[in-house]
């Protein structure tokens, strides 16, 4: 369990310019809608927020020439607007059914971290194929 990954790609993304290739790439009837906003009320920066499981969200943001994809806990104003955005047929519904019931330990190891290896190889496979890998 890491709870973070970076994909190394061959040129530096700005934010607006990663959520750009994410409009034009992103399956979102799979895998979920995404915003760009702050993780909680004291951020200081803005990233691109994907839900996760019930009190886990994935954050997404460039770092020069690379993508970082992380989780984090989800602030209670979020809960809400995340959940519903997880359809029901899509491929994480049943990993955040299953979290429902975890301690918030066993949640963050296992099914958020499900969710980040599955985001971060749907991520890595959109980049391969605009061939910035």
């Amino acid at each position: 369990m890491k709870g973070r990954q970076v994909i190394k790609v061959k040129t530096d993304f700005s934010k607006e310019g990663l959520f750009d290739f994410m409009e034009q790439h992103w399956a979102k009837d799979q895998y979920n809608s995404f915003y760009v906003g702050k993780p909680n009320p004291l951020s200081f920066e803005e990233y691109i927020i994907l839900p996760a499981t019930e009190r886990f969200m994935v954050i997404t943001y460039p770092k020069k020439d690379k993508i970082v994809i992380s989780v984090c806990q989800t602030p209670g104003g979020l809960k809400n607007q995340l959940i519903t955005s997880i359809p029901s047929d899509g491929i994480f519904f049943n990993v955040y059914k299953l979290s429902q019931n975890m301690s918030m330990e066993k949640e963050r190891k296992g099914p958020a971290e499900e969710v980040l290896q599955k985001y971060t190889e749907y991520m890595r496979s959109l980049l391969a194929e605009a061939g910035l890998l």
